[in-house]
């Protein structure tokens, strides 16, 4: 092991998807089944490039459909274990708006995972800022076909958001994003758990 202790880390979306951005972001994305099947689209690509799991997340203006950020799980690419698709998205927005807050000045801004949330980043979407939360779908099916484990999350976390004014919306495409699950399950792909049993 290098004796030098670490200072700073950097991660980039990868080149397909910088290479892509221009496109996705070209025209609004005008109501949820649109932003999802941007999502689905991108995190059936993540995995099959290579880059990480399948997962992808939209940071939105809720009002005008506009994409400020897109993010895909980077933990393959980048060797972070934290680099899940939300924390990249929600990053990037905060980065692009100079802001921890996504949520200041009113702002109405939703956060579309083509799945929910792991422990994780029901954590990180909990304190960025965000207004809304619009997921593909909940539910054992991401676990049982992926092999991820997506941690402990609380009985009530819908009703933990909802209390902290995030309101959250399930079920947009879900079938869609299962056969994403089912594609990636049935592949030679790396499930990354920790020892094993970690957070994906």
């Amino acid at each position: 092991m290098d004796a030098t202790v670490s200072s700073s880390f950097s991660a980039s979306l990868p080149a397909w998807l910088v290479a892509d951005l221009p496109r996705i972001a070209a025209r609004p994305l005008g109501d949820d089944d649109e932003r999802m099947a941007v999502a689905i689209e991108l995190a059936d690509r993540n995995w099959r490039a290579g880059t990480g799991g399948p997962f992808a997340a939209l940071v939105v203006d809720a009002a005008t459909g506009e994409l400020v950020s897109a993010g895909v799980n980077l933990v393959l690419s980048s060797g972070l274990s934290s680099l899940h698709a939300e924390v990249t998205a929600l990053s990037l927005a905060q980065w692009r708006l100079g802001r921890w807050d996504l949520g200041a000045d009113g702002a109405e801004l939703e956060l579309v995972v083509n799945w929910a949330t792991c422990v994780m980043c029901y954590g990180a979407t909990m304190w960025s800022g965000v207004r809304r939360l619009v997921i593909a779908g909940h539910g054992e099916e991401c676990e049982r076909l992926t092999g991820f484990d997506e941690g402990p999350m609380p009985d009530d976390w819908i009703g933990e958001f909802a209390r902290r004014g995030i309101r959250v919306d399930s079920g947009t495409r879900r079938a869609e994003a299962v056969e994403v699950f089912r594609a990636f399950g049935a592949s030679d792909a790396v499930v990354y758990n920790a020892r094993g049993s970690g957070s994906a």
